[in-house]
């Protein structure tokens, strides 16, 4: 495969085992499918992303001289679609709220799972591709103030199965974290760090962990073949579908059909 015939990540952090790890992680799973290119702060970070047209980011955002989030505002400002994903060890309210203005695709904190770095790539190699729509971020972003913690907690657990309610009935759509933050009546950088608190990992790998028991179900059904299981699951192309099965089950969904 020639440059631009794959994905072109670009890794930006000052830990050089950081990026090795990183790009360790990805080399594994994608195999020949990315580039991958290194930079070790952010305005190194802003001229490999201009040199090689990259089109995921993924940036720490404690580097010295130009940060990562000043990096992803410069990034966004000359690329609408590459997808920035955030790996840092800040948990930081505001830190999510830029992030969210600079339209990342994800804010995981280290150490991150495996699972969840390689979830949000996933999709954002398939945005790459220009297969699906890019999420609207348009949405006016606020943060609910509770004082009374018992009142918080209540209304926590209230908010948390209203979510799984919401992705209960619209898991088999082509939904993203920011069309849910929308229907809920939430921030996105509210919604995006409630999720991650409650939920224990990213709304990617929650989506895609939901679609995968509803295909398990549908897949007992031998009169259904496997192109339709993914479509009613929410994914329009099969090998899609099939990737994300085998990465969560470790098989794919025939060798599950048949085991």
């Amino acid at each position: 495969m020639t440059e631009n015939e794959v994905c072109r990540i670009l890794i930006a952090d000052d830990e050089p085992i950081e990026r090795k790890v990183i790009g360790k992680t990805i080399r594994g799973y994608f195999g020949e499918a990315v580039a991958l290119f290194e930079a070790e702060n952010g305005r190194e970070a802003i001229a490999v992303f201009r040199e090689h047209d990259c089109q995921v980011a993924v940036l720490d955002i404690s580097m010295p001289g130009i940060n990562g989030l000043e990096a992803a505002e410069e990034i966004r400002r000359e690329n609408q679609t590459c997808s920035i994903i955030f790996l840092t060890a800040y948990d930081e309210f505001e830190f999510a709220k830029r992030a969210i203005r600079v339209r990342a695709l994800d804010y995981l904190l280290k150490p991150s799972a495996k699972e969840d770095l390689i979830a949000v790539l996933e999709e954002a190699v398939w945005l790459s591709k220009g297969r699906v729509r890019q999420p609207d971020f348009s949405m006016q972003q606020r943060e609910p103030q509770e004082k009374d913690e018992k009142a918080e907690s209540m209304k926590n657990q209230a908010l948390a199965e209203h979510i799984r309610v919401y992705l209960e009935m619209h898991y088999m759509e082509d939904i993203s974290l920011q069309d849910a933050a929308e229907q809920l009546h939430y921030s996105d950088a509210y919604f995006c760090r409630f999720f991650k608190q409650n939920f224990d990992k990213s709304f990617i790998m929650y989506l895609s962990e939901l679609r995968v028991e509803k295909a398990k179900e549908l897949l007992a059904d031998f009169t259904v073949n496997i192109k339709e299981i993914g479509q009613k699951v929410g994914y329009r192309d099969s090998s899609y579908f099939t990737k994300v099965f085998k990465r969560i089950t470790g098989v794919t969904p025939s060798e599950y059909r048949y085991q």
